[in-house]
């Protein structure tokens, strides 16, 4: 499956309601290193039906990116039963990505 687009309006179904555990990408598309960061996201979502894994295009979506404070992107996130586990700033490798979730 490829990585999905989460919007403000579905966050908390999609991501905070999820039953599995969700790897938030926050981007844009302007930005070199979330241009780096897209494919190794995209990969992890292919290989991987135990993990709901997304994105988030923090210039149509400011106000999710304000409420999770996000400041230099690429930021990942990792929530477990709607709470926001872990998060790392950079590009990560799909190790860390992996690290992030505790899997």
């Amino acid at each position: 499956m490829e990585a999905l687009h989460f919007k403000t309006a579905t966050f908390e179904e999609e991501v905070l309601k999820s039953e599995k555990p969700v790897l938030v990408d926050f981007w844009a598309t302007w930005c070199g290193p979330c241009q780096m960061q897209g494919p190794i996201v995209e990969e992890l979502a292919q290989e991987r039906d135990d993990i709901k894994i997304g994105k988030v295009n923090v210039d149509e979506e400011s106000d999710l990116a304000e409420k999770f404070g996000i400041m230099s992107i690429p930021t990942i996130i990792a929530f477990r039963d709607g709470e926001v586990v872990s998060k790392a700033v950079g590009v990560q490798t799909k190790d860390k990505l992996l690290d992030l979730l505790g899997l």
